[in-house]
């Protein structure tokens, strides 16, 4: 159950000080990490623990350069050079598993439409994209994640035949350090919030 207020230390790590990567230091990422990170992010909440979020941990030279081949000029170098690079997808077939995901409810029965399936898939897998980035910061590992890339050529690549589609994609490893930018302007609290 939650507890105490993280101290600065973790908060640091996992917001004030995380920047996003952009460069990469030469060091793999085991699997058994990336079963480590993903055992921390299954646990973020989703509607009606609906989890539609799939991925893909490209960690080949092989995976990477199919990646590579559909991603924009900018984040072709990128993906190459990072360790891991996920392909974060969103299942349209979610619904399929809320008899075991949520058993209480009939929550199948609510995703009849396909426009409220592809924006519960859209909205839960862009959560899950986050909860993904936080439990890497978590572990130790710096994430950088981009959108730079032809999602038509990503989903046949790494989805072909079946309702999965691709969300974003998200590199991670140690980063370099290298090729950030300082750190750039973020909104205070009055200019874009309110207490109602």
């Amino acid at each position: 159950m939650p507890g105490d207020p993280l101290g600065d230390i973790a908060l640091d790590q996992l917001f004030r000080e995380a920047r996003t990567q952009y460069d990469w230091v030469p060091e793999p990422v085991p699997e058994d990490q990336l079963r480590s990170l993903y055992d921390l992010l299954k646990f973020g909440p989703t509607s009606a623990n609906c989890l539609p979020a799939r991925f893909v941990f490209c960690t080949s030279p092989e995976a990477k350069e199919k990646l590579a081949d559909c991603v924009s000029a900018g984040n072709h170098a990128k993906v190459l050079q990072a360790p891991v690079t996920v392909v974060m997808g969103m299942d349209l077939d979610f619904a399929e598993h809320l008899p075991r995901l949520f058993p209480h409810d009939d929550a199948k029965s609510w995703f009849a439409d396909p426009q409220m399936i592809r924006d519960t898939a859209f909205r839960n897998s862009s959560l899950q994209g986050g909860w993904l980035i936080m439990a890497a910061r978590a572990l130790g590992l710096d994430a950088g994640p981009m959108s730079g890339f032809d999602k038509a050529k990503v989903d046949a690549a790494f989805w072909a035949g079946t309702k999965i589609e691709t969300n974003f994609i998200c590199s991670l490893g140690k980063g370099s350090g290298r090729k950030i930018f300082p750190r750039l302007p973020r909104f205070d609290f009055d200019e874009i919030c309110r207490i109602a």
